[in-house]
């Protein structure tokens, strides 16, 4: 697992997404061109969080390492370091796996 050279701002995260399954429980092969992108990932970087009305920096609920769901057209494709990485806010995330 390379380190990204990116650190995100506020309440966002930088998210690599999980390949999902190539095969289904009965053994057939799904094809590239068949397969839905995965809402599973795990978040790479995080930002310090978002400021309250008070202006004091709430943290996020997340951390680097976890694997995360998130909604289907949540956050904004990016291309670091030559990988393909998602940039979403935390309110996208709809919960921690495991």
């Amino acid at each position: 697992m390379a380190t990204v050279n990116f650190r995100p701002l506020h309440d966002r995260v930088v998210v690599r997404r999980v390949e999902s399954e190539t095969k289904t429980a009965g053994g057939i092969i799904i094809p590239d061109t068949a397969k839905e992108k995965p809402q599973e990932g795990e978040i790479i970087a995080v930002g310090a969080g978002a400021r309250d009305e008070q202006g004091k920096i709430q943290p996020l609920d997340v951390k680097a390492g976890d694997r995360i769901l998130f909604g289907k057209w949540s956050g904004t494709e990016v291309k670091l370091n030559g990988e393909d990485l998602l940039i979403m806010k935390e309110s996208d995330i709809m919960g921690v796996v495991g």
